[in-house]
């Protein structure tokens, strides 16, 4: 029997205690000098008897006990077990990694149970213990020029002053031709490109680093007029649903827990990556960041467009991600859930783009106990 560390470790100070991570798995066990010397002793596949030999003699018996200690955690390999299928795909990422893959990890499934109250509290405490930033950047004595007026009677820059996003929807449903609007203008194919030996590259509305194109777009149907409801997978190139499952309004607010207010949406577009694309071109852990980028880059193209469309669109990145990835059928490493759009009819006699003529709005989060007014 061999042994090896993991090869996708990472080891920091946590809680004061010293842990290691493990990315690829998600577990993460706390450490002390003697396993720290343990797991560098095992970078390369060695028997135990070689780790009793270095240490000069010890208890062969505590030793196997330890060994299987760190195996269950992930923390070492077995030479008889094949590594987990998160951990393969993990492999994958090669030049990327510890960086980008450790980033992916810890900001999977976030703890957003909680909702709306644990929410309140935190800004509560917040308010009380820290000052809020800035809104916008002030630069005291520069000098500066006055740029003429912002040209804004335009269809187009009416669409993005209307921009806003929505929690509250109509009782109605969509039309499917508003869905495919939606998406056609959004992920899908425009036009293909030949590049020679390196193929095909797409050209969409949005940009992507080399026209690699990671991201790619799920339909959870809630109300769609023409349309049973059920997950889909959305083929940019031929402008087609592919039905993955049936039926599924529950899931809506499952995918997204602790926002209650977006269980009323006619649909919701789940944006993954499919990173070995980005990878190929840029084999460097600072591509993960062009990864998120052009998922915000399509996001912000299914808002604009749902805007012209008349309807109420919103997006976040509170996701239950284990949990979509399983109904997806995608396996999280190799690709995974980025973000979430989705769009609702408006509701009637409510407006969410009052004109800058109108009366503000109250705030949101008025002043509480003992913060001072003049800091909010």
């Amino acid at each position: 029997m061999l042994y090896r560390r993991s090869p996708h470790l990472v080891g920091h100070w946590f809680s004061g205690q010293f842990v290691f991570r493990n990315y690829a798995t998600g577990v993460m066990s706390a450490a002390n000098p003697f396993v720290t010397r343990v797991l560098n002793f095992f970078g390369d596949w060695r028997l135990p008897e070689a780790l009793l030999e270095e240490l000069g003699g010890g208890d062969r018996t505590s030793l196997t006990r330890l060994l299987r200690a760190l195996v269950r955690k992930s923390l070492l390999q077995r030479s008889d077990r094949k590594p987990t299928p998160a951990e393969e795909g993990m492999n994958e990422w090669g030049e990327w990694n510890p960086a980008a893959g450790f980033l992916h990890s810890v900001s999977k499934d976030p703890d957003v149970e909680a909702g709306e109250i644990e929410a309140d509290r935190f800004l509560t405490w917040r308010l009380q213990t820290k000052e809020v930033p800035e809104a916008v950047k002030t630069r005291v004595g520069a000098t500066g020029v006055d740029l003429p007026p912002v040209r804004s009677n335009a269809a187009f820059p009416r669409v993005l002053l209307a921009r806003r996003t929505w929690r509250k929807f109509g009782g109605g449903s969509i039309d499917v031709s508003e869905l495919g609007s939606l998406l056609g203008l959004t992920f899908g194919v425009q036009a293909w490109m030949d590049l020679g030996a390196l193929g095909r590259a797409a050209l969409k509305t949005s940009p992507s680093g080399g026209a690699r194109h990671p991201i790619e777009a799920y339909v959870l149907v809630r109300r769609v007029d023409g349309m049973p409801a059920g997950l889909y997978y959305y083929d940019p190139d031929g402008h087609r649903l592919e039905r993955l499952s049936r039926g599924g309004s529950s899931r809506l607010r499952q995918y997204l827990p602790g926002q209650p207010w977006y269980g009323e949406a006619s649909l919701l577009v789940l944006m993954t990556a499919v990173f070995a694309r980005t990878q190929w071109q840029y084999p460097y852990a600072r591509s993960y960041r062009a990864v998120l980028l052009e998922a915000g880059h399509f996001c912000q193209t299914f808002c604009l467009v749902a805007t012209w469309l008349g309807l109420a669109p919103f997006c976040t990145d509170a996701l239950a991600d284990s949990a979509i990835e399983r109904d997806l059928g995608i396996d999280g490493v190799r690709e995974a859930v980025l973000y979430a759009a989705g769009v609702g009819p408006r509701p009637e006699a409510l407006s969410w783009a009052p004109s800058v003529d109108d009366d503000p709005p109250p705030p949101l989060f008025p002043a509480r106990r003992s913060v001072a007014r003049d800091k909010l």
